[in-house]
């Protein structure tokens, strides 16, 4: 697979992850707060955020005067530019290339099956251009830019108004901004605006910098608690001697802290011009208008008089082997080699990315068969970068701290470096070809993610590589693969840690970067992809479209037909089982079940399971709890029925293989044992077992990381299969299917998937209780060597989400930090004072139980500690004492609302959705009411509802982190280095996100 590593730099903002971003993006085992972002927050995953200076100096006469003298000469080209308008340059598949008179390149996909619209601006800057001093400038910018202009002050509260999901991200070879939101004339013309005036008008000023550099630092310390992250960042120094490549997208500390604003401004002005830079608006809207926004915000701009120099280092070839070797505290160990190879642009790269599914795929992978099957490792993974110029193949294994590190090494070495040697089968190859392409094609039914992808094929050299690396992946051969295995997988191309001599040098050459232009003249592509129909999200509509009906006279159902992009159809399957009595001492079997049922069947080995998947187009994931089992799929309409047959097999004729039993308790063990040192993970189970006390019989009870380890320890593949046969069922459950399928086709199918099940136990629902006398408290858990630390804070109160007081509870926690940046938290913690990259809280409510809880989390620099208590008690403080503004609620409303609306629109998030609401036995007319009454809500309503409920005084308190060095780390703590920017902290580099567990 294409290797995106985790060094790509996230914005400041709210995003969403597909399944096959999330695979794409998280090779590397994240930790339990990143999953937790990515769950979490697809209401919405990471974000971070950034800012730029261009026109702004110290003084504000001077910077009245460079406005003016800036900005008028681009009003008044306007007319000329307007006569020239938009030249269309190619069309592919649904794509519209444009070029502006000053050099921007335009992108129109437009797709009207959703309501959504997104726009996407790419710098193709990125840290592959930083000079000496510069390093993490490009990402630093990315930072600025979302401090405003003077025409937007405050850009992460009017996108939050508009419910946008946006985000920055940096990378090696670009930097880019987007937003998605709902589709209309108006957002679509704020969208273009926003982004033409933040390009080229930002306010990159001083005090933006210091508050934006501690949060930048906070980022990079984040980094440092991770074992993989760090284990990368050192490979990449090591393999590149002269290349940018092996420097970190987040940059250097000291670069960080010192960069004075000049050499910040001057960096902005010199890249983020119209000729540097590509716009994609995807989505619903039409194209006639979108090109006439575009001209008059975008065409206006003067094409530069300077001309970037191209970057010219190439790195020479190695000429043996070298080593990293790396002691930090933890407990899972890691081994990664990595060898260099070609650019994304080069033919050789989609056999290097097949070689890389040939390695790591479970169970087929060979990495995956000599190491995972045979208890040596918990984990592998293989593939290669897709950058501008020549990059890198990498190949990694997991191992727990009591296997031999060494013998794994032995193995990786030899499996990856011997695949040249040994023949690869067509077998092997067609499978790896088939989860490619089927990752591609159920990727490509969202334009909103097409829209970012192609800013990562542009940054490589032209965008119609996203066509043609497909159309060269569907030409791979096993002959191709083992070529580039024996050219490049070899010793003295090979960076795994510590040089060591060798007798005699075996240079390795990398071919150059192809000519782009020639290479992909006259292409032309194929047909575009079906498009679906407009479909309004509103409840109203959705539940007058859907079917509601009772399967097997245990499971509701409902069915939401509609036509989609690509054919695309999403389900989910929920089956409910035991009780609170009964299921005692199942929690870690039930947790690890549904996992294993699809590993085999009676007929059907795991590969054979995974082959289907592949040949049907569809993804299948299964996860679970105590009492619950949920499988998740996506596949398109003509091979739903087939995906469902497949469903049936998994759930009624398991196999529960006990090779594959063993294998995924170790990996739940590795991952358990991983966060015994991580902050995040501990502070988490630390608040969610104060806040909810169960004694230690009952199946609700929290463990600490250690009882979950011993639990899994203790389990055995007979309590697996006592627990399948004993309760599983259809008595209780529910599915949920939306997108483009044959309701009457399907409801037969499902009939017999559960029809004629039994199941010997009963059902009864476990209900979820309010321990409403925990007294609150502050405690602190030291993790020495960790650079970043973690706040979370909890309280649990009685209210069901049908209380009268919900929807002003919803409404006070997004104004308190459900909102992002715009939020109480993210403007205080984050935007003012830069103490921490990740703040934020949530607020939930079971439907079934009068049981409600709030959560509040940062991260943040070990020294600063006491300024985030201090700064989160305050806001939450004011916040109960003085209420809202009407303007504040007015704001906030407006951004709740439609950050509801875009979440209705992922067909995925809305079968979630239904699903839910059968559980709940109610339609979607709850939803209605619910952003009704939040729409009416008054500032009175909200305050008196977070009075009653949230009393500071109760609130769970845990920050976790090496607070032993604190004294002298955090921002307070010494003085500036060069008077631009705060003292000295920990390093390391953060995700933004939430934490995915409840109170």
């Amino acid at each position: 697979m294409l290797w995106s590593k985790d060094r790509l730099i996230d914005g400041v903002g709210q995003t969403g992850c597909s399944p096959v971003e999330i695979e794409t993006y998280n090779r590397k085992s994240p930790n339990l707060l990143d999953l937790a972002l990515i769950a979490g927050i697809h209401s919405e995953e990471h974000g971070m955020y950034l800012e730029h200076p261009r026109l702004i100096p110290a003084r504000p006469a001077l910077w009245l005067v460079l406005a003016v003298a800036t900005i008028f000469p681009a009003v008044l080209a306007a007319g000329a530019k307007a006569a020239e308008g938009p030249a269309k340059v190619a069309s592919i598949e649904g794509i519209t290339e444009y070029r502006l008179a000053n050099g921007l390149m335009v992108l129109l996909y437009p797709d009207p099956s959703k309501p959504t619209v997104t726009v996407n601006l790419t710098v193709f800057v990125g840290s592959r251009h930083e000079g000496y001093g510069e390093a993490g400038m490009a990402h630093l910018l990315e930072h600025m830019l979302f401090k405003g202009t003077p025409q937007h002050p405050e850009i992460p509260k009017v996108l939050q108004e508009r419910g946008a999901r946006f985000n920055g991200t940096t990378w090696v070879d670009r930097t880019n901004y987007f937003e998605t939101l709902p589709a209309s004339e108006e957002n679509l013309e704020f969208a273009l605006r926003l982004e033409a005036d933040r390009m080229v008008n930002s306010l990159v000023r001083q005090e933006d910098l210091l508050s934006e550099m501690t949060v930048v630092r906070n980022e990079f310390e984040r980094g440092e608690n991770s074992p993989a992250n760090l284990l990368d960042q050192r490979m990449m120094s090591v393999a590149f001697d002269w290349h940018n490549y092996g420097k970190s997208t987040i940059g250097n500390r000291a670069d960080i802290e010192r960069v004075p604003i000049q050499n910040l401004k001057r960096f902005y002005v010199k890249y983020y011009q119209p000729d540097n830079a590509m716009l994609v608006v995807a989505g619903k809207f039409d194209e006639a208008q979108a090109l006439a926004l575009i001209q008059k915000y975008f065409g206006a701009m003067p094409k530069p008089q300077r001309t970037l120099d191209k970057t010219y280092t190439e790195e020479p070839p190695q000429d043996g082997e070298r080593l990293v070797m790396l002691r930090r505290v933890g407990d899972v160990a890691l081994v990664a080699a990595a060898y260099h190879v070609p650019s994304g642009g080069h033919p050789d790269i989609a056999a290097l990315e097949v070689l890389g599914y040939v390695l790591d795929t479970a169970p087929s992978g060979r990495l995956y068969k000599a190491l995972v099957e045979t208890r040596k490792a918990t984990r592998v993974s293989a593939g290669a970068s897709s950058w501008h110029d020549p990059g890198v193949f990498q190949a990694q294994a997991e191992v727990r701290k009591e296997d031999s590190l060494d013998e794994a090494k032995e193995i990786l070495l030899e499996v990856t470096e011997n695949i040249g040697q040994h023949r690869v089968s067509e077998e092997e190859v067609a499978r790896a070809r088939q989860r490619i392409l089927k990752q591609r094609e159920l990727a490509a039914a969202n334009t909103s993610s097409i829209a970012v992808q192609l800013s990562n094929w542009a940054s490589q050299g032209d965008w119609r590589l996203y066509f043609l690396h497909r159309d060269r992946i569907e030409e791979v051969t096993p002959s191709e693969v083992e070529r580039v295995a024996a050219s490049y997988l070899r010793r003295n191309n090979r960076t795994l840690g510590m040089f060591v001599p060798s007798e005699s040098t075996q240079r390795v050459g990398v071919p150059a970067t192809p000519d782009l232009a020639e290479l992909l003249e006259g292409y032309t592509g194929r047909e575009q992809v079906a498009a679906g129909e407009a479909f309004e999200v509103s409840p109203q509509n959705i539940e007058q479209r859907s079917h509601r009906f009772t399967v097997a006279d245990g499971i509701e159902a409902v069915f939401l037909p509609k036509k989609t992009r690509g054919e695309t159809v999403h389900a989910q399957v929920v089956l409910r089982y035991g009780a609170l009595e009964s299921l005692k001492g199942y929690q870690a079997a039930a947790e690890l079940l549904p996992p294993l049922m699809l590993r085999g069947t009676k007929q059907l080995s795991r590969q054979q399971i995974q082959d289907e998947l592949d040949r049907l187009r569809a993804t299948l994931t299964a996860s679970g709890e105590t009492g619950a089992a949920t499988f998740s799929l996506q596949t398109t309409r003509a091979n739903l029925p087939a995906v469902l047959e497949l469903l049936r097999q998994i759930v009624r004729e398991p196999s529960l293989p006990r090779n594959e039993f063993e294998v995924l308790a170790r990996q739940q063990l590795a991952g358990l044992e991983e966060q015994l040192t991580d902050p995040q993970s501990l502070a988490i189970v630390d608040v969610r077992r104060k806040v909810s006390p169960y004694s230690q019989d009952d199946v609700r009870y929290v463990p600490t990381i250690e009882e979950e380890i011993a639990r899994v320890k203790a389990l055995t593949l007979e309590q697996m299969k006592q627990l399948y046969e004993d309760y599983f069922g259809p008595q209780a459950g529910e599915v949920a299917v939306v997108g483009d399928f044959d309701p009457d086709q399907n409801k037969a199918v499902l009939e017999e998937t559960f029809g004629g099940w039994t199941s010997e136990q009963p059902y009864q629902r476990i209900p979820k209780v309010a321990f409403t006398d925990v007294p609150g408290g502050t405690s602190r858990i030291e993790t020495p060597d960790k650079a970043n630390a973690t706040y979370v804070a909890g309280l649990a109160f009685a209210m069901s989400d049908t209380d009268p007081e919900y929807p002003a509870m919803v409404l006070g926690n997004f104004v308190l930090g459900g909102g992002s940046l715009s939020s109480r938290l993210g403007d205080r913690v984050r935007q003012k004072e830069g103490l921490s990259y990740g703040v934020g809280s949530m607020m939930s409510a079971e439907a079934l139980d009068e049981r409600a809880s709030l959560t509040v989390f940062a991260i943040f620099n070990p020294g600063n500690v006491e300024k985030v208590e201090t700064a989160i008690r305050e806001e939450i403080e004011r916040l109960l004492a003085e209420g809202v503004t009407k303007e504040e609620l007015d704001r906030a409303k407006r951004g709740y609302l439609e950050q509801r609306q875009v979440s209705r629109t992922h067909d995925g998030s809305l079968a979630n959705t239904l699903a839910e609401t059968l559980f709940a036995d109610r339609t979607m007319q709850f939803h209605a009411d619910l952003e009704a009454k939040i729409a009416a809500l008054n500032a009175e309503e909200l305050q008196r509802a977070l009075a009653k409920h949230v009393d500071p005084a109760r609130l769970t308190i845990v920050t976790a982190g090496d607070f032993s060095q604190r004294a002298a780390s955090g921002d307070g703590q010494s003085a500036p280095s060069n008077g631009q920017g705060p003292g000295k902290g920990q390093p390391g580099k953060s995700k933004p996100g939430k934490p995915a567990a409840k109170n």
